[in-house]
């Protein structure tokens, strides 16, 4: 006897586009560029390294499952700075918990939350979507539902085109914002309006959260689901859980360190949950945690960054695709004028760049496969790196367009 779920699990996009490049052959005279996957690659701020190191000699030590008091209260003051939450509306012993990076909560929010006893349990998810909320839905005993991102509405979620019947089977509805893969965020009138979607049906939204800090206008920092709710006077975060994680935000993807916060009766039962799930964070990853959360210097060093890889790329493909600057993260989601997947194989074959194919982001629904005929490109390496990347793309699309 297994799981009944695994069996609906489908292949993750990565190891869709690894069977894809093995049937490629990629030119020897052209380095390859790997513009498929969000993993920073600017090196770890070294003040971080160093509190990794030097607290090392805690490794004798079992870490406890609700996270250092440190580490909690840096989270707390980061999360009441960062989104002008009220003081007292963010406790660090009861609205905070740190996590082994946003993926392994964001699985296992829902095999806290789910009660597949009830009637249909149903998890709602943007589409395209990180992958991750698929797998959690199904391997929870609950059944996806694909909310449609499309062009016509930002590439934001469509709630309005969601069912009562489907609101009321709802448990969990993931939000991504700003998005994966369009860098588009939501406002505080759509988060509004989900949070009383929530109030009228009975669910809990879990708001993932990790591209926040890569925003590319310095004035207009996008807003969070938690301070959604405190301007509403919802300072109890009622059915609101959000998720955090350093590996973008700080350049430590490796590091494995994030954190869940909100509605402090949900954090109660997920901290029972996690204290037989055994995924305390590591003492030295707590204290470099702590040092990071701490400053805002290295963060406002990556966005600036960010912004010279969009402002020397876009100007490049912008005469063969229609694209502009996105709300925040580093991916261009372009539409193409041909298949999505033979685009990537020509890119491979032709240019030695790697992209990932839009379609296999997304699931077919009503309204087609959101994902297809779309690329999603990333941009995380040097300047010059990105910059050559999308002379090769453009030099593939002007083949196309000749």
């Amino acid at each position: 006897m297994m799981n009944p779920g695994l069996k609906h699990l489908q292949s993750y996009p990565f190891e869709r586009l690894a069977k894809l490049r093995e049937s490629t052959i990629a030119p020897k005279h052209l380095y390859p560029i790997n513009m498929s996957i969000g993993e920073p690659q600017a090196p770890t701020p070294k003040f971080i390294q160093m509190a990794l190191i030097d607290a090392i000699s805690k490794t004798g030590k079992y870490p406890a499952t609700r996270g250092s008091e440190s580490l909690r209260v840096a989270i707390a003051n980061w999360l009441r700075t960062r989104f002008q939450l009220p003081a007292e509306s963010i406790n660090h012993e009861r609205n905070v918990i740190p996590v082994n990076g946003t993926r392994e909560a964001l699985f296992s929010i829902a095999q806290c939350l789910i009660d597949p006893r009830q009637p249909n349990p149903t998890v709602a998810m943007p589409n395209p979507f990180y992958q991750i909320y698929e797998g959690a839905a199904l391997l929870a005993g609950a059944q996806p539902f694909y909310i449609p991102c499309l062009n016509e509405n930002n590439f934001l979620p469509a709630f309005e085109s969601v069912s009562a019947k489907i609101w009321d089977a709802c448990q969990l509805v993931y939000i991504c914002t700003p998005g994966n893969p369009s860098g588009r965020a939501m406002d505080m009138t759509q988060i509004g309006t989900l949070i009383d979607l929530a109030d009228r049906h009975d669910f809990v939204i879990v708001s993932d959260e990790c591209y926040s800090e890569l925003y590319l206008d310095e004035a207009k920092p996008p807003v969070g689901l938690l301070e959604v709710a405190a301007a509403l006077g919802r300072t109890d975060f009622h059915r609101c859980i959000v998720m955090h994680s350093l590996s973008k935000r700080s350049n430590a993807p490796g590091l494995r360190s994030g954190f869940v916060a909100g509605d402090a009766d949900l954090i109660d039962s997920y901290l029972q949950y996690r204290t037989y799930h055994g995924s305390a964070m590591a003492l030295h990853v707590q204290a470099a945690s702590v040092a990071a959360w701490k400053d805002e210097a290295h963060v406002r060093k990556n966005r600036r960054l960010n912004r010279e890889r969009f402002r020397a790329v876009i100007p490049i493909l912008k005469p063969y695709l229609d694209i502009s600057e996105p709300d925040a993260g580093f991916y261009l989601w372009p539409l193409l004028q041909l298949d999505d997947i033979q685009f990537c194989r020509a890119l491979i074959e032709k240019q030695n760049v790697i992209t990932l194919p839009g379609r296999f982001l997304a699931r077919p629904s009503e309204h087609g496969n959101p994902g297809q005929n779309r690329v999603r490109i990333v941009l995380t390496d040097k300047v010059d790196t990105c910059v050559e990347g999308a002379q090769r793309i453009a030099a593939l699309l002007q083949q196309y367009s000749g």
